[in-house]
């Protein structure tokens, strides 16, 4: 969709070259949201292009994934044989709502700082311990860990002006092994539920939930749980009035697919048959 409001295009090349930012500014990374839909509140893009961020960098405690990272690079990606959570990577990116066009222009970052319920980055970073590196608008940076900077439907940390620069993912968390359970009310759906489970080499189990809810919800067991525990924190973790309704799920329904998928990971996790 053409932005007829639009009346100037900016291109830094360095964090020193950000304009001043006014009201009327967007960042343009992918754009595939932005141009979507009409913005006539906007009158000018900032363009992160000519940023240049590397999309993927490994360090000897984590993995770096560039705001500016496309679902296709993130997808193409070649994880190290003893990453045991990679498959969530490639399982999240097939959870898009999405053609392969938009794959190829979409971000990460745009993703979750869109920071819908079935936002399937969030789902992925967030299960992963992710946590975002936010250049504040008056200087500095801020970290936050992306299960805390998502606070609700299309709702975040960000004040304007700040900009997300990468998410670090901490490679204890991509060595863990995990299950992910997915649904959608329709066969390709917008994602009504998308839990990821996670278990440590002590045993520790973490669940993330995500899309049944406004915003991700993590609970942690500090060793094997039963059926009857989870149940009972998933209860006590997420109140009712914090599931997501729209014409993907009404929160009865996705509470319940919540607490199956819930049970299902557990099982898989611990070699367990499913209550």
């Amino acid at each position: 969709m053409d932005l007829n409001t639009i009346t100037a295009v900016s291109r830094p090349q360095t964090r020193s070259e950000l304009p001043v930012w006014t009201p009327g500014d967007a960042w343009l990374a992918g754009g595939t949201w932005l141009f979507s839909e009409p913005q006539i509140h906007l009158t000018r893009l900032i363009d992160l292009a000519d940023l240049k961020w590397p999309a993927l960098t490994i360090t000897d405690s984590h993995l770096s994934i560039a705001a500016t990272c496309t679902i296709s690079q993130l997808d193409a990606f070649t994880c190290p044989p003893d990453w045991l959570a990679a498959p969530l990577i490639s399982q999240c990116c097939r959870a898009f709502l999405a053609s392969f066009k938009i794959w190829k222009t979409a971000t990460v970052g745009g993703n979750l700082c869109m920071s819908l319920p079935a936002g399937p980055m969030i789902s992925l970073t967030s299960a992963l311990d992710g946590v975002c590196t936010i250049w504040k608008a008056g200087g500095g940076e801020q970290r936050i860990p992306v299960a805390d900077f998502v606070t609700g439907n299309q709702r975040n940390r960000l004040s304007p002006g700040d900009l997300l620069r990468q998410i670090d993912i901490p490679l204890p968390a991509l060595k863990r092994r995990s299950a992910l359970r997915q649904i959608s009310l329709a066969p390709v759906g917008r994602s009504a539920a998308l839990l990821i489970g996670s278990l440590d080499g002590n045993g520790a189990l973490k669940l993330t939930v995500t899309a049944s809810t406004v915003r991700p919800f993590q609970i942690s067991f500090p060793g094997p749980t039963d059926a009857s525990t989870l149940r009972t924190a998933i209860s006590e973790e997420i109140p009712d009035d914090l599931y997501h309704t729209d014409i993907h799920g009404k929160p009865l329904w996705r509470k319940h697919m919540t607490l199956r998928l819930a049970e299902e990971i557990r099982a898989e996790l611990l070699g367990a048959t499913p209550s």
